[in-house]
């Protein structure tokens, strides 16, 4: 991990919704945007107030429409996370949505052709104090021919880059807005540089890193359904923050956005960008030597601590004998199975040893009187090296290493004719 790239800082939010600082040393912040219709109050406040309890630390709103902007006092009247407004194309609704009292503008220069309609936004912005985020994205680069030349120099830069074309509109694209706001003296700016192919992505944010120090909005658009867009935005975002490179993210999905945050913050939690709240669960992916059903379990386990536990205790679910000691080292609670039944410890001291169908009860509520005593004050989360000596194979859970060596299991060697 390289130290986190030095940035500006901006800050969003009010007493109610909390202030929000990204950039600068403030941590690796997660947003995320409605799916509904901004106009709807009732489903988007609930939808908002959804992201926010999955750990969203803003939600973007979209206001295509004046509706949605007319509902945007009532929304943030309700709701206690600052909201983003991405506006394209409509200048007056930037206008309506900051006089609404929203926390901070997504624009597109490129969308709006008159010049004096982007100044009259960046100056609305700067009398309320509130930040813009500047973004271009791969599928809306608008090509302008007073721009020509620069594209052609950049496009030199990188034309041994895979993606050098696109890669010189972005950086001469960004270069073109933010001359805008140097002009108005506005400099509270995010910018994102957005495409579908995540190796343009790192490519794209790793130059433009390293030509502007103001704060960078991560993602990946058009990532798909969770199931590979999950992989498409880590392969990405993964590369850029272990790199230091990243103030804030969004993982796109085309399914449910609070999966957008959950593995968001996980990303960060991973990276150590984030401090865990709640459990770390860790689970052995299973083999042909597993005798429980450990792919129910660990569901069970990670539904049941997920709303119970919110410490960050690492919690260990092994599927056997074999692995599972060395691998649930570290754990402050930790299973592993045997022959349908689970040996418990909690930090390294053996707490039961319970039939299939009790484990999940037990490591329950092993997990929760663990909270308890960390709470209280009388333990503390990783305090203890843990080290689980294995079961004997033929002991509790099988045979036994000591009646092998005393002789109480023969052991044949079959020789090959």
């Amino acid at each position: 991990m390289r130290p986190r790239r030095p940035t500006r800082q901006i800050t969003l939010g009010n007493d109610r919704t909390g202030i929000l600082r990204i950039g600068g040393d403030a941590p690796v912040s997660v947003q995320t945007m409605t799916a509904g219709y901004t106009h709807e109050i009732d489903a988007c406040v609930a939808e908002i107030e959804r992201y926010r309890r999955a750990g969203a630390d803003a939600v973007r709103v979209a206001v295509p429409e004046k509706k949605d902007t007319e509902a945007l006092p009532e929304i943030l009247r309700q709701t206690r996370v600052p909201i983003v407004a991405d506006v394209h194309f409509h200048y007056q609704r930037a206008l309506e949505a900051v006089e609404a009292g929203v926390h901070k503008i997504r624009l597109n220069p490129g969308n709006i052709t008159d010049r004096e309609q982007v100044n009259a936004v960046i100056d609305a912005c700067k009398a309320a104090r509130i930040p813009i985020r500047v973004g271009v994205n791969e599928g809306s680069i608008i090509e302008r021919r007073d721009k020509q030349k620069r594209m052609k120099e950049l496009g030199a830069v990188f034309s041994d880059r895979k993606h050098g074309y696109l890669l010189a509109i972005m950086i001469a694209k960004l270069e073109e807005y933010l001359d805008i706001f140097h002009e108005r003296g506005f400099d509270d700016v995010a910018i994102s540089a957005k495409s579908m192919d995540a190796a343009l992505v790192i490519d794209a944010y790793t130059e433009i890193s390293q030509r502007f120090d103001y704060p960078l909005h991560l993602g990946v658009t058009h990532a798909g359904p969770r199931e590979t867009g999950c992989i498409r935005s880590i392969a990405a975002l993964s590369s850029l923050l272990a790199n230091g490179i990243g103030d804030t993210i969004r993982i796109s999905y085309a399914s449910d956005h609070a999966d957008e945050v959950k593995d968001g913050l996980e990303l960060l939690y991973s990276l150590g960008l984030r401090e865990r709240v709640g459990v770390d669960l860790i689970a052995c992916p299973t083999c042909g030597r597993i005798q429980v059903d450990l792919f129910t379990l660990v569901q069970q386990v990670r539904e049941a601590l997920a709303s119970q536990v919110t410490i960050p205790m690492k919690v260990a679910v092994m599927g056997c004998v074999v692995n599972g000691p060395g691998e649930a080292e570290g754990a402050d609670v930790a299973v592993f199975a045997g022959d349908r039944r689970g040996i418990i410890y909690v930090q390294g001291q053996k707490v039961a040893n319970v039939p299939e169908d009790q484990i999940l009860p037990t490591l329950l509520r092993e997990c929760l009187a663990f909270q308890g005593e960390v709470v209280a004050g009388r333990a503390k989360l990783g305090e203890k090296k843990v080290e689980i000596i294995p079961p004997d194979p033929l002991g509790e859970l099988g045979s036994g290493w000591e009646k092998i060596a005393a002789g109480g299991v023969p052991l044949t060697v079959r020789r090959s004719g």
